[in-house]
């Protein structure tokens, strides 16, 4: 009963975040598939479009690889390869070519050492480590007499990677959406009603990020409350 009634009051603390994070999905998901509908005037595809914003900010020796999956295009700096799905690679869609030359966006913060995309790339080890810990911990610590509270408190540390990690993650995304949007317009890929329809996509998946670090910061909120709450109380 005290395991339900612990995991209830965390989804009730949550519930702002879990709005959010639905609410950034159905809007992502809604200007995907308008756009996605919508063929840009000059033809472009999303790699064609992608592979001319890596030449006019003359960054060299990145591939490009077509995968499955909806809305799994990324970055993969390790081997320099944008890697775009079905519904980008070959489409010659406004939704196409915004995706894709976001993706490029990183391939050139990459390039010029855009320093946040540097921190984050170095902070994914750690977050990773560190997320993998954090709950287990904070659990144990719970399960342990109030004197070993440090064990929660060092759970939460290290779920505060996870916060660093999401908020360092907002300007990387914003950063290479302009740069993207800067790039379409500067090369005339798109034209001005054009460019009004990859921001609104763009503008949605930044919503995304937006809600997956309101939920890491909540869930440190809710655990440092529960672990304050706890002392209190003894």
């Amino acid at each position: 009963m005290g395991y339900l009634y612990f995991n209830y009051q965390y989804l009730l603390f949550m519930l702002p975040a879990i709005a959010l994070s639905m609410i950034a999905q159905i809007m992502v998901k809604s200007a995907f598939s308008r756009y996605s509908k919508v063929l840009n005037r000059r033809g472009l595809t999303g790699a064609m479009a992608a592979e001319q914003v890596l030449w006019a900010n003359q960054v060299p020796g990145v591939r490009f690889e077509h995968i499955g999956g909806k809305l799994s295009d990324h970055f993969d700096p390790r081997k320099k390869i944008i890697a775009l799905s079905d519904d980008v690679y070959n489409q010659a869609t406004i939704a196409a070519v915004g995706v894709a030359a976001h993706e490029a966006g990183h391939a050139v913060q990459h390039h010029v050492g855009y320093w946040p995309i540097r921190l984050r790339s170095a902070l994914v080890p750690v977050t990773q480590f560190g997320s993998q810990l954090a709950t287990p911990l904070i659990l144990i610590g719970f399960l342990l007499p109030v004197q070993y509270d440090f064990v929660i408190y060092l759970g939460i540390a290290l779920y505060c990677l996870v916060v660093l990690f999401q908020l360092v993650t907002l300007p990387v995304e914003f950063n290479a959406s302009a740069r993207a949007i800067r790039a379409l317009a500067e090369g005339n890929m798109l034209d001005e009603e054009e460019l009004k329809g990859a921001k609104k996509v763009l503008r949605a998946a930044a919503l995304t990020y937006l809600a997956a670090m309101f939920s890491a910061l909540l869930s440190v909120l809710y655990w440092i409350t529960i672990a304050g709450s706890r002392r209190d109380r003894s």
